[in-house]
Parts: structure tokens; sequence; C-alpha cells
């Protein structure tokens, strides 16, 4: 007579991290981190982002929950291919935005033209008139002065290195997934 073991809830064996839960939870967290020093940059700092700046956020408010849904899904045994897709999104945002951090990049450096938003000389500003009430409303953040420089690499380039560093976790987490058997 084979005797089981019932043990409460309570006291279950926890389920070792898979590849996907680590991967996502890293990337759920940094990408977090990420905008939290963006706006500590901005709220603390006085430092205004630019437009190509604000773009660049959409990548890690992204991120943050679908890494967080990734997680969730991992956690709770989701199928392997429910789990590469979600790190796949995740690897694509984070390749995207990367690329996006080095076109803001380049323009700082002056290496290409940036967009006509916010950088180049400022356009029509109106009639004499209404000069003095328009300049008083409007402040323009340039896409090609850079506001803050560590080591050499503005914002813009921090960015391409978290943003490659999340595309990498996110790999990882994609190649261990699938050779999981």
């Amino acid at each position: 007579m084979a005797t089981t073991l019932n043990r409460p809830a309570s006291h279950a064996e926890p389920i070792a991290p898979t590849p996907a839960l680590r991967a996502a939870l890293a990337i759920a967290v940094i990408a977090a981190a990420t905008l939290a020093g963006a706006w500590f940059f901005r709220l603390v700092l006085g430092i205004v982002p630019c437009p190509l700046c604000l773009e660049q956020r959409y990548a890690y408010y992204l991120a943050v929950p679908l890494a967080a849904l990734v997680a969730t899904a991992a956690a709770r045994g989701a199928p392997r291919a429910v789990l590469v897709g979600g790190m796949l999104l995740l690897a694509l945002a984070a390749l995207g935005n990367a690329g996006l951090g080095a076109y803001h990049a380049g323009v700082e450096w002056g290496w290409w033209q940036g967009p006509t938003d916010c950088t180049g000389p400022v356009g029509n500003l109106g009639s004499a008139g209404s000069l003095l009430e328009r300049l008083n409303t409007v402040k323009v953040i340039r896409c090609d002065e850079v506001q803050w420089r560590f080591l050499g690499l503005s914002l813009a380039g921090y960015n391409v290195l978290i943003s490659l560093l999340m595309a990498a976790i996110a790999l990882w987490g994609i190649e261990r997934t699938a050779r999981r058997a």
C-alpha cells in the first residue's frame, strides 16, 4: 500500500527559476531603473528631454509590463513558444531602441542631420508683435546639443548600451529556453 504525503500549499517546494523567468525579471528591473533614472534627470537635475530622448523611452515603457508578463508566464509554466515569443518582442524592442539611440548620438556628434523639429536653425517665429509672447511660451530642446555627458557618453549613448544589454539578456533567455527539454 503506497502512502502519499499531503503537504499544505505553504510548504510546497519552491520552483527553480527558469532562464525565461530570470531574463524577463532582469529586463523588467533594468527598464524600470532606466526610466527612474530618466525621470531623476528631469525632475531632480532639471535636464529636459528633447523629442528624440522622449521617443527612446517608448521601448522602456513597453519593456516593463511586457517583461513582467513574460516573467509571470514563465513562473506559471507557460508553453515554451509563448515565452520565446515574448522575449523575442523584448529583444526586437531593445535592438530598435539601440538603433534610435545610436541615431540620436550621431546627431549629437554632428555625424548626420537630425529631425527638423529639434535640430538646426529656428524657423518662422511669427510676426514681430507676437514674437515676445511666443518666446516666453516655447522652449525647444535641441536634439543636437548634449545636455549631459559622463565618461564621454551622452544619455543617448548610455541608452544604446542599456538597450544592447537588454537585447543580449533577452537573446540569452531565448536561447536557453529554446534549448530546454
